[in-house]
């Protein structure tokens, strides 16, 4: 069969290449939170401020937390600022990723953003050498500059080389290679591995080793063959590309449908942000990309990773800190089922779903919290409730948003649109980050009846406003969304050429 064939050696090496750097985002996510205590010694140390004192509340055997209040501020400052850092970093580079993946093509591009992961990878790692604070801060910075583009060129690298039968499931390894490097730094960030007083910077030192291996296989990687026909006017670069990643097959039908597109793309103004932004012609898609990555955010995924230890410790877990790795590895199986099924339920079932089962995943943690000091087996309520949550982030909201921005734009807005998602979800990251702890400070155990309301208007809005992607041309998906729209034209070029007209 020719669909069997389309799944080549080189399609699989060039998958996992790029995913390297989304398992690199992943470990940059995680590796700062278990060393939390031995870096914030370090950055004492450096600014001259550890004390007898602060070794003796360090060690203390007082609850969890009243080291916390009588921390130096500098420490505290600088620690909150390595940690705010990486999103500002992947905030700025998100709007560049567009640029870098047309300037040089999406395969050169990722190569020439491995220098900053590298560079910051030996400021880390080198940071006991110097001023650590100073060093940690600014590797978080270069690695999250550096992250905020390769969130947006490894999807779009791997969309456009996808088969059409399969774009789901290899576009969802992006966010199972993410998942996968939260859980190998939370595994070796525990203290008898590398998390402890002697090998903590060797362990942040460590984000940037998934560069060097990407950079040693990108070369063996075939360019994306719709960027060489449409953007280059390479035919017969691309249709080598095209046999080198889908096999011995007749490639006719995938230059056809690139040729239609090339054919609108020459014609209409190049797409740019500002355009992309104003143009009432991509308004619906644009609109349903970004509701799609706020409804990842904004889902309270993060709080629950913050939420998870204390309620652990709760339940009379000995150690909350192995649970916590248990989220991590729940994380990384429902990812797997999220792969498995997303080309045969589709991205809106998976979505809704998900979706839906968070929003009551998260009354009963609510209810648990609530309840939990009344009554001791509500811990075990609190504790079923977050690793549902957790399953039913990955089956859809987690994974979908990173490639299905890929999906519903044609070739000629996609990098404006991918940098413009990936702004987006960077900035609600950056905003739940900060404002989280005085959310829960004002709200205590209510604070996830508001996500259980913002994840019942996101499931309202994908609804009624996101079509099914699954198995559909780029063209097909394109023409959903303009039938929807303005009837009466047919094509993007003309209502292209009427909105900027107008």
């Amino acid at each position: 069969m020719e669909t069997g064939k389309q799944l080549s050696g080189t399609l699989a090496v060039a998958v996992f290449t790029a995913a390297l750097g989304s398992l690199q985002y992943g470990y940059s996510l995680g590796v700062i939170n278990a060393p939390q205590k031995v870096i914030e010694k370090h950055y004492a140390m450096s600014l001259g401020v550890w004390t007898e004192r602060s070794e003796l509340l360090d060690n203390s055997t007082e609850e969890e937390g009243s080291f916390e209040e009588k921390k130096h501020p500098s420490v505290v400052m600088y620690w909150s600022l390595s940690v705010a850092i990486f999103s500002i970093g992947g905030m700025v580079s998100s709007f560049l990723v567009g640029f870098i993946g047309d300037f040089k093509g999406r395969v050169k591009g990722m190569l020439m953003v491995n220098v900053l992961a590298i560079a910051a990878g030996l400021l880390m790692g080198l940071s006991r050498m110097w001023k650590p604070h100073i060093m940690v801060i600014t590797g978080r910075a270069v690695m999250g500059f550096y992250c905020g583009l390769t969130s947006g060129l490894v999807p779009m690298y791997i969309g456009e080389i996808a088969p059409k039968a399969y774009r789901g499931a290899l576009g969802t390894l992006h966010q199972l290679a993410i998942v996968i490097g939260i859980l190998l730094s939370q595994v070796i960030g525990l203290d008898f591995v590398l998390g402890n007083d002697e090998m903590w910077h060797v362990l942040l030192g460590l984000s940037g080793a998934p560069a060097i291996l990407q950079s040693l296989m990108l070369p063996l990687c075939p360019e994306s063959p719709r960027y060489l026909y449409i953007l280059l006017g390479k035919e017969q670069e691309a249709r080598r590309s095209l046999h080198r990643l889908k096999g011995a097959y007749d490639p006719a039908a995938d230059l056809e449908e690139m040729r239609r597109e090339k054919e609108e793309a020459d014609k209409e103004p190049r797409v740019s942000i500002r355009l992309l932004i104003f143009s009432s012609v991509y308004r619906q898609q644009l609109f349903v990309a970004l509701m799609m990555h706020l409804s990842q955010q904004l889902s309270g995924i993060n709080a629950i990773f913050y939420y998870s230890t204390a309620i652990f410790t709760k339940a009379g877990v000995g150690q909350p800190v192995y649970a916590t790795i248990g989220v991590g590895v729940i994380n990384t199986a429902f990812t797997l089922v999220s792969v498995a099924l997303v080309d045969r339920a589709g991205r809106r079932t998976l979505t809704l779903v998900g979706l839906g089962g968070m929003c009551c995943c998260a009354v009963a943690m609510t209810v648990g919290l609530k309840f939990q000091n009344d009554y001791s087996w509500m811990s075990y309520v609190s504790m079923a409730a977050i690793f549902m949550f957790v399953s039913f982030f990955e089956i859809g909201p987690g994974p979908i948003p990173w490639f299905i921005v890929a999906e519903i734009f044609s070739q000629g807005p996609r990098p404006a649109a991918i940098a413009l998602a990936g702004c987006c979800n960077w900035t609600s990251n950056f905003i739940i980050g900060m404002t989280f702890p005085y959310i829960q400070t004002w709200m205590d155990c209510y604070v996830f009846i508001l996500f259980a309301v913002l994840l019942l208007g996101f499931t309202i809005y994908i609804y009624f406003r996101v079509p099914e992607t699954k198995g559909k041309t780029f063209e097909e998906i394109a023409a959903v969304f303009q039938k929807k729209k303005i009837p009466k034209f047919s094509t993007e070029l003309e209502q292209l050429k009427t909105s900027t007209d107008a």
